[in-house]
């Protein structure tokens, strides 16, 4: 009997190579469908919804401006951080807010991390002072136009952390950012509606 030369015997494993790798790619594919159908299925399941922040009250207690440009003021803020997802509950960390006037920043808000259960919200109550700011002339001239219109702006912008597990996977974390105006009423300080200032995607 002749024996299978080399030629033969190269054709016969480049053949098994060839089939080896056909299996890995079966199997990869399956696992790629396999692996798709959960995730279709857990999300079907956990309907997961991104946690956001948003102010939900705010009151200007003070305002005191003289002519040479120096602001003082003392604000209420209640911030309220929202988890919509009905199995899960969420936790927020590096939460940090600005609340500014024509630009310039006159307080820094802050919060220790927290949780907050499934279905629910966890508010922040913030009872803010500032330090004398010294406006520009531009700031000026904003002021001056805002008293005389009766409505004083102020801009808040800052973010939190949020993380939260969805079924079986590991915890997944994003970024949600806050950035609007707040606008009142003066001298009484009440807040001018709609109160339209939060994080969620619309």
């Amino acid at each position: 009997m002749p024996k299978p030369n080399a030629t033969t015997q190269g054709n016969r494993c480049t053949t098994l190579l060839v089939w080896l790798v056909m299996i890995a790619c079966a199997l990869l594919i399956i696992a790629v469908i396999i692996t798709g159908i959960v995730v279709v299925a857990i999300y079907m399941i956990y309907r997961p919804k991104m946690p956001y922040i948003e102010v939900a009250d705010a009151h200007l207690n003070t305002l005191d401006y003289d002519q040479s440009g120096l602001l003082d003021t003392e604000m209420t803020l209640t911030i309220v951080a929202e988890n919509d997802n009905f199995k899960v509950h969420a936790s927020f960390s590096d939460a940090s807010f600005n609340l500014r006037f024509h630009g310039i920043k006159i307080a820094e808000l802050r919060a220790a991390p927290f949780d907050v259960p499934k279905n629910s919200s966890f508010p922040l109550y913030y009872r803010v002072p500032s330090s004398t700011i010294p406006l520009d002339e531009a700031g000026m001239e904003t002021m001056d136009m805002a008293l005389k219109q009766g409505i004083v702006p102020f801009s808040l912008d800052g973010q939190a952390r949020t993380r939260w597990k969805v079924g079986i996977f590991v915890p997944v974390g994003f970024w949600t950012h806050l950035s609007c105006e707040l606008r009142f009423f003066w001298p009484n300080g009440t807040v001018v509606n709609p109160l339209d200032c939060s994080s969620k995607s619309h």
